[in-house]
């Protein structure tokens, strides 16, 4: 699924995406470090993966 990196916090390494429709999604440290990032800037557009409760990955997307 794709999104909108919208918040990001460096100290925390969570934050939030918007999602295509608009809404946003929360995620946390586990899923900002599977992705093997290092810094997320808001508008950037990225991977997510979710489960039923929260996402569980944030990468960058790539076409």
């Amino acid at each position: 699924m794709q999104a909108t990196a919208y918040t990001y916090d460096s100290e925390t390494r969570s934050g939030s995406v918007l999602l295509d429709d608009g809404t946003p999604v929360d995620f946390d440290a586990a899923a900002f470090d599977a992705g093997g990032l290092r810094l997320l800037r808001p508008g950037q557009r990225v991977r997510i993966e979710r489960d039923d409760a929260r996402i569980t990955l944030v990468t960058l997307q790539t076409f």
